[in-house]
């Protein structure tokens, strides 16, 4: 595990959401591409928009890494929103088209062997982005995830105190068609089911979706009663907030905790509600992921951007070169020296009039 020096991360995604950028390669200049191909092309298919990183942060990140790598390549990008066979189209699309590498999120990783293995054929190299893809992937760039689910369990024992041996928590894990999913909920497991009395109720929520872990919530209360748990593990965020929506409806008040270090986690995090979030540095991850891209466009070498190789989750696809970045957990008492001290907000996004108060409270200005 590597870690990473704390790199400013851009905040805002006004500063290149829309760098899709006019190829305008000169002759004889055509990095890895052949026949059907300008070698001037990378694809960009991203799983979905309900997360609110992927447009706010991965996006612009890889493309204007690209443009300042390669001023004349263009990105073509998509966004599948969460639907397999959308993101299936447009990948037999880039391919179609004669782009020569294609940098894939994928909704569901099973389903992208077949995806992956006809575009090596053709002579497309794919590169895995935050999610391991099934197939003779090129490379892939993530996170330890497995350590991000056991900082997640470490971080809802922390919230419980001295209780904790004698809590029961309940787990609403990510999607199951994520492979960052199952990975998170083995690392949660290894902390809990040792750190906690009990996991009494579990359940997967497909697509990450906030209204159905808002639902699941709720047939926990009634299930277990409102005094039936004293934790709440919650993969993401965005799942979170539908999670403590039905604990309030229903007056309970237990430790929530989340990941991504979204904006809505934050100030739930300054106003109490939740107890902690996962912060993992998407800059690095996404900068990394694009100069590999642009690397393998020229035909060049990328041992020097990758320190590990993987496997793929079905045992298949082996030595698989990858770069896994670190990630901490952030609580009330770190926010300003982490999320703001590295640009991903300033104060000012998350200290609206709502929150204002809180953020004195916690010394953010």
């Amino acid at each position: 595990m590597n870690a990473v020096t704390r790199r400013v991360v851009i905040g805002t995604a006004a500063v290149s959401m829309a760098l899709s950028l006019a190829a305008c390669g000169k002759a004889g200049d055509n990095g890895s591409g052949d026949a059907g191909g300008d070698g001037k092309t990378i694809g960009l298919l991203l799983p979905e928009n309900k997360t609110t990183r992927y447009e706010t942060f991965d996006r612009p990140i890889i493309e204007a890494k690209i443009k300042a790598l390669c001023s004349d390549c263009e990105v073509k990008y998509n966004n599948a929103a969460q639907d397999t066979e959308t993101q299936k189209k447009q990948f037999d699309a880039l391919v179609t088209q004669g782009v020569k590498v294609i940098i894939l999120d994928s909704v569901d990783y099973k389903a992208t062997k077949s995806w992956v293995q006809q575009a090596e054929k053709k002579g497309v190299k794919v590169v895995a982005y935050d999610r391991l893809a099934e197939g003779p992937i090129s490379a892939y760039v993530s996170y330890d995830n497995e350590k991000i689910g056991r900082l997640q369990g470490e971080a809802l024992v922390k919230a419980l105190g001295a209780k904790a041996k004698d809590a029961n928590v309940v787990m609403i894990n990510g999607s199951p068609t994520d492979p960052n999913a199952p990975l998170f909920k083995k690392g949660a497991h290894s902390v809990l089911d040792t750190g906690v009395k009990k996991v009494v109720y579990e359940q997967d929520i497909p697509d990450w979706s906030p209204d159905e872990a808002n639902k699941k919530m709720g047939a926990a209360i009634d299930s277990l009663g409102k005094d039936g748990f004293q934790g709440v593990y919650s993969a993401n965020d965005g799942m979170a907030g539908g999670i403590i929506t039905a604990l309030n409806k229903q007056g309970v008040k237990v430790p929530v905790g989340g990941q991504d270090a979204e904006l809505a986690g934050l100030q739930r995090i300054l106003k109490g509600d939740q107890a902690f979030t996962i912060y993992k540095q998407i800059k690095p991850e996404a900068e990394t992921t694009a100069e590999i891209a642009v690397r393998l466009l020229k035909g060049e070498k990328i041992d020097d951007l990758v320190s590990t190789k993987v496997t793929s989750l079905t045992g298949e696809f082996k030595d698989i070169p990858a770069k896994l970045y670190d990630a901490q957990i952030v609580t009330k008492e770190n926010i300003a020296s982490t999320i703001i001290a590295d640009n991903v907000y300033k104060a000012a996004d998350i200290c609206t009039a709502e929150y204002k108060a809180a953020c004195e409270a916690a010394g953010i200005k």
